[in-house]
């Protein structure tokens, strides 16, 4: 009886889904690794996000782990993402990950890494091999085309590794004298190109040349030949030179550390953060795209670093000042939508009150109710627990029009149909026991002729030797319900225990019971019990 509860909730609700933010895409970020490259370009896509409202962006860093990158790809499919953009931390091993992404229907960016997998939608990087050759050819001039090189690569299957490798080799290759004396492995970071090179077992003394495939390596195996040397004279005196590649902003990046001549050289490897996000944007919202964007690096030498840092440390400087505007922007916000909440909940307590005072209603009538229906049960002796509340008169009236129960609908008789028998003060004086054998002797017609869909009042009147209105008015006087209403509930009752104790279909009860509509079957029963048939059963 409090079904129509509901109905004071509404505003509520309403007033909650005001004050949702728009629909936002929401974008995984998979990262092989941590370090200042990759914060770098983090902190680009963040940057990027201000400018585009309701984009969530999701970050997670493997650390160089397979096993921990493809289980956070997992997690991102299970909360639910609406696009991957992933640096595979080796080619093949992070394939069926990103295949299982593709498959559910999730748009791939492979960014700055390949993979073998080709699920995916589109791909951004710069070109590695391409970075190896121009370090090679710098190294081959710098050192005209003689000297002895040692090159600590990155990563052992990743694609960076491989081909900056076969780039650099490639230059090498073309100059008899420039020798390629050994590619120690490393994994990216300072402390892998130090022990590359305190592993190593040849003659440090007899190098020219270290080739780090990043600055970090570089850094770590020139701190590497100073300890083994015992002395950084042949480091400072520039006889042995050492070059990375990445080429980052920042008083540790490489541009600074070619400035101050600890590296020889480097290569600026773009980050681009903004572009990745213009490319998922693009793709979320259906519009055209490139398949693959190639992202242009330049090569840092002592000629080129001081300016190079001017124009980062301008960057920089914006970068920081929107920053803080954001912030601003991210705390009047946050008072504004705790100001909402408060306003809300005020609201929401209103509407609280109101359905506790409407359920408190709605309890008091089904209270009223429920007498009503115990006198019905004992008189009809149906059993308590296969029984409802009895339909109100209107809920007759206006059944009748759907076409079941159309033979049986009847109106209360008319005050002149009233008084033209003048036995009313008789009916009205039964005794319990007459009445109780009138009502088993009505039950008893009803139950045997309730399958025939085409019974009508007139029928159940002429079983019993009543006129119409004689039989409506007595049934009503004893039960307080009209004979359509009986006629109904035993109906439905039958119906209920056909379907505990049959396997007949909800179609062939309704039919059973006198129904000549199951759908018509199926929302007096609801309207009954509170369920539907098909939830007997269950």
């Amino acid at each position: 009886m409090c079904k129509y509860s509901y109905l004071l909730i509404i505003p509520l609700l309403c007033l909650l889904a005001c004050s949702r933010q728009p629909a936002s895409f929401r974008i995984g970020v998979s990262q092989c690794s941590e370090d200042i490259w990759r914060d770098k370009l983090n902190s680009e896509l963040r940057m990027a996000a201000y400018a585009h409202e309701g984009v969530d962006l999701l970050f997670a860093s493997a650390d160089d782990s397979d096993e921990r990158q493809v289980q956070q790809i997992d997690s991102f499919l299970d909360v639910g993402i609406d696009l991957l953009v992933v640096a595979p931390n080796q080619v093949g091993t992070i394939s069926p990950a990103i295949d299982r992404a593709y498959d559910r229907g999730v748009p791939v960016i492979v960014y700055e890494r390949k993979t073998d997998s080709r699920n995916f939608t589109a791909y951004m990087g710069a070109d590695n091999r391409l970075m190896g050759r121009q370090m090679g050819e710098f190294v081959c001039q710098r050192m005209k085309n003689r000297a002895r090189v040692l090159e600590v690569m990155g990563l052992n299957g990743s694609s960076p590794a491989i081909e900056r490798h076969e780039g650099f080799a490639e230059v090498l290759a073309q100059h008899p004298e420039m020798v390629l004396v050994d590619a120690l492995q490393g994994d990216w970071t300072e402390d892998s190109g130090y022990e590359a090179v305190m592993n190593y077992k040849g003659d440090l003394s007899q190098i020219d040349v270290v080739f780090g495939q990043n600055d970090r390596m570089a850094l770590g195996a020139r701190r590497a030949f100073i300890e083994k040397l015992g002395s950084d004279e042949r480091v400072k005196s520039g006889r042995t030179l050492f070059c990375g590649i990445d080429g980052l902003t920042g008083e540790q990046g490489g541009i600074a550390l070619v400035r101050d001549s600890i590296l020889e050289a480097s290569y600026i490897y773009p980050t681009h953060g903004d572009e990745v996000l213009d490319l998922a944007l693009a793709i979320l919202e259906g519009k055209p795209f490139p398949a693959e964007t190639p992202l242009q690096g330049a090569l840092v030498t002592r000629q080129n670093a001081n300016v190079l840092l001017l124009q980062a440390k301008e960057t920089d400087r914006q970068t920081q000042q929107v920053d803080r505007l954001h912030a601003l922007a991210d705390n009047y916000f946050a008072r504004l939508n705790q100001q909402r909440l408060l306003t809300l909940l005020a609201f929401g307590v209103v509407a609280l009150l109101l359905v506790a005072i409407f359920l408190f209603y709605l309890y008091y009538r089904g209270r009223v109710g429920l007498q009503r229906e115990r006198v019905l049960n004992n008189l009809w002796n149906i059993e308590p627990n296969l029984s409802s509340a009895v339909a109100s008169q209107a809920e007759v009236n206006t059944g009748s029009q759907e076409g079941d129960e159309g033979a049986l609908e009847e109106n209360p008789p008319s005050a002149q149909a009233e008084q033209g028998t003048g036995d009313e003060a008789a009916e009205a004086e039964l005794s319990d026991a007459s009445a109780s054998a009138f009502i088993s002797r009505f039950r008893g017609f009803v139950e045997s002729r309730m399958t025939n869909s085409e019974l009508s009042i007139e029928d159940l009147a002429s079983d019993m030797n009543l006129s119409r209105v004689q039989l409506y008015r007595k049934v009503k006087a004893i039960t307080g319900s009209s004979p359509v209403e009986l006629l109904r509930t035993a109906r439905l009752n039958r119906g209920y225990q056909l379907l505990l104790t049959t396997d007949k279909t909800v179609s062939e009860v309704a039919y059973a019971v006198g129904f000549s509509a199951p759908a018509y079957f199926t929302k007096c029963f609801k309207d009954e019990f509170g369920m539907v048939p098909g939830d007997v059963r269950k």
